[in-house]
């Protein structure tokens, strides 16, 4: 599973324009804008008051987008709890997973203390979640999120961006992670790159998945 080519993002984020408060924000940034520039003859101080809060309202959107996409590698992350976007943060002790019959790693976590089964992919670059699992643990689409086309073996699929609070396997506990609420997923919840890569290292040996995370704590493993 991956985040779909640039291209299909453009287009399933004009696709998504209705359903997103962001970018209904910066259609009407830039409509505020045209009308200004409409008004700078008849009324010049107006037109030129409504182009400058139009520029304002633009850069606004684009800095939160950007902040929201640089949540995907810890190098640059921001966090701005204010805004929905807390610091993503891994912890806990070492945790060994046996490689499932299936040629898989599949672990049991708790999603804000709701247990629900995940499918570690490395190749997934966010974590996700179905809508069953968000529904269970009162995962709620962020405002002001900015539409994501998901790539699965079924085909492309729009998702929305979530925080998790709580997410608990083994001997880890991560908080404030990025996730997607994927409906296309059914049942099926996925561990991606955008935790596995906040750990001090992840390895594979004699059939088993160990994750160590950053900052070793000892706590109850709850698989």
């Amino acid at each position: 599973m991956e985040i779909a080519p640039v291209w299909d993002q453009l287009t399933h984020i004009i696709s998504q324009l209705p359903q997103s408060g962001l970018l209904m924000a910066a259609v009407g940034a830039m409509l505020l804008g045209v009308f200004g520039t409409m008004l700078l003859r008849p009324a010049p101080v107006f037109g030129r008051l409504l182009r400058t809060l139009s520029t304002f309202a633009l850069m606004g959107i684009l800095v939160l987008v950007v902040l929201q996409i640089s949540r995907m590698d810890p190098r640059f992350e921001i966090a701005v709890p204010e805004i929905g976007l807390p610091e993503q943060v891994v912890e806990g002790g070492e945790t060994r997973i046996p490689l499932s019959a299936d040629g898989h790693f599949w672990l049991t976590a708790n999603v804000n203390g709701e247990p629900a089964r995940f499918l570690v992919d490395t190749g997934a670059t966010l974590t996700a979640v179905s809508e069953e699992t968000a529904q269970r643990a009162g995962l709620e689409p962020r405002q002001g999120g900015i539409p994501v086309r998901m790539q699965t073996a079924n085909g492309a699929i729009g998702a929305q961006l979530t925080s998790i609070e709580d997410l608990r396997f083994g001997n880890v506990r991560a908080h404030g992670i990025d996730a997607l609420i994927a409906p296309g997923l059914g049942k099926t919840n996925v561990l991606g790159m955008n935790l596995l890569s906040r750990l001090a290292s992840w390895r594979v040996e004699d059939n088993t998945l160990i994750i160590v995370p950053q900052t070793p704590e000892k706590l109850e493993n709850i698989t």
